[in-house]
């Protein structure tokens, strides 16, 4: 059930590193440092077999992988590094006027032992680009990635085993009762990348320890493409975003609400930039896959709930699905009701933008908005009467590569934000310290202090 040589328990696995991190070795900035030196220079190490490893559980490309998955990681390396020491400097902030001679600032603490799940989707990258907060923060941290992605996992273990040792970080590879396990002991702080239903499970077992979570979900993330909108760049950039890593990306869009009257030539035109970028995805060497054949089978049964304006060829055998366009549907029909996750892109009709406000806040907060006009008066009206996690005005998926944006989610998709600072942020506990002056003390806080009462009453008014 796990890889280290000693063959431990889980739990006696997390006790081991709580034992480290009480030995304060993690705390300080060089040894922080040094782990993220050591991390990267094991994935430079292994960078040839995490390549394959993604083309034999995803199909992904050399280019798909190196840009969507490692080199986004080496870049958060080098940018945690080079910002590290400013981020762990203790804050200072201001009083009020009663606390003449106190000085305040807030110090980040790591929490302690941290558990990280990693999903399938982007099996390296949202496993590692977290343990990197992690490690900048000073905690210890067990790994735990996806078990429909086994190659990238076994890879995965490599580059932590050959970069730590497992008292600090360490990759624990299972299904889904090792997933149980993990989360039946107690943890300092737990990261969850996944769907929705898995992270209520996940926040269910923090709750238990009471347990602070950050849980990156999904949900259906809108692209509201209005009247005003450039539809050549709208359509060229959607379809990027929508069939990169065929669609199995979760702020990837997930279906597109276009103004009546550009409806005819948006179709045509993504028509035309799908099959400039991705062929017919079937056919397509380099055209990622869909993960297993459950995933496929749900993807299929969507193909009847609507009008295929292009696209809907699937090759089973191969787990492959073509870039493809629905039109005509329903809104109760299932594929508006769950988050698709992968090559399907239906495309609805409307004529008002209250129509549009109306119908994506009736529906739970997706993580990320794609909204396409020239009109900042439409972009105030959208931005005020709509909530989500992130986004992007005239672009998709962009805001997430902003290291100085938090990414995260809100309600049902997600809770709490990464990325840059702000994962050191996510993975450290923000302590408030004053210190007050026993060069004078005030009298007036005391209760035996004539006219204490009406002095305050003045002050905090």
């Amino acid at each position: 059930m796990l890889a280290p040589i000693e063959q431990l328990t889980i739990e006696e696995l997390v006790q081991k590193q709580r034992r480290f991190f009480k030995t304060q070795a993690t705390k300080s900035l060089a040894f922080r440092l040094s782990m993220l030196t050591f991390l990267k220079e094991s994935i430079q190490h292994y960078e040839v077999e995490l390549i394959e490893a993604l083309h034999k559980d995803l199909n992904k490309s050399e280019l798909d992988a190196f840009t969507t998955e490692i080199g986004f990681i080496y870049d958060e390396i080098t940018r945690t590094k080079r910002e590290l020491k400013r981020w762990m400097r203790p804050k200072r902030v201001r009083g009020t006027a009663i606390h003449l001679g106190m000085k305040s600032e807030i110090q980040y603490d790591p929490y302690g032992t941290v558990l990280i799940l990693a999903p399938w989707n982007y099996p390296f990258q949202l496993a590692v680009a977290p343990l990197i907060g992690a490690i900048a923060a000073g905690n210890t941290a067990v790994v735990k990635p996806s078990e429909l992605t086994p190659h990238v996992a076994a890879v995965l273990t490599k580059i932590l085993e050959r970069a730590f040792a497992d008292r600090y970080v360490v990759s624990v590879e299972g299904d889904k009762e090792t997933a149980e396990e993990l989360l039946a002991q107690k943890w300092d702080y737990i990261f969850f990348t996944g769907s929705t239903q898995v992270g209520r499970i996940v926040n269910k077992a923090a709750a238990e320890h009471l347990t602070p979570v950050t849980l990156e979900l999904g949900g259906k993330s809108p692209v509201i493409v209005h009247a005003d909108a450039d539809l050549s760049i709208a359509a060229k950039r959607i379809a990027w975003g929508k069939w990169m890593n065929a669609g199995q990306t979760c702020v990837a869009p997930d279906y597109v609400l276009i103004h009546e009257s550009q409806q005819e030539a948006f179709l045509e035109a993504i028509k035309k930039e799908a099959f400039a970028m991705f062929g017919n995805g079937v056919g397509t060497k380099r055209f990622t896959r869909i993960v297993n054949e459950a995933h496929f089978d749900r993807l299929t049964s969507y193909l009847e709930e609507g009008d295929l304006f292009f696209g809907g060829d699937t090759d089973r055998e191969t787990l492959k699905m073509a870039p493809t366009v629905m039109t005509n549907i329903q809104g109760d029909a299932n594929v508006m009701k769950d988050e698709i996750f992968g090559p399907i892109l239906p495309v609805i009709p409307y004529r008002q933008l209250d129509e549009v406000i109306e119908f994506i806040s009736d529906r739970p907060h997706p993580l990320a908005l794609y909204l396409f006009t020239a009109s900042k008066e439409v972009e105030r009206l959208v931005m005020k009467h709509l909530t989500f996690g992130g986004g992007c005005v005239n672009d998709v998926i962009m805001h997430l590569t902003n290291p100085n944006l938090p990414f995260g989610g809100v309600g049902e998709s997600g809770m709490g934000a990464y990325h840059g600072r702000y994962s050191f942020e996510t993975f450290s506990h923000a302590k408030s310290i004053l210190r007050n002056t026993t060069a004078f003390d005030l009298p007036v806080r005391y209760p035996n202090f004539k006219g204490t009462e009406k002095i305050i009453r003045l002050i905090q008014r």
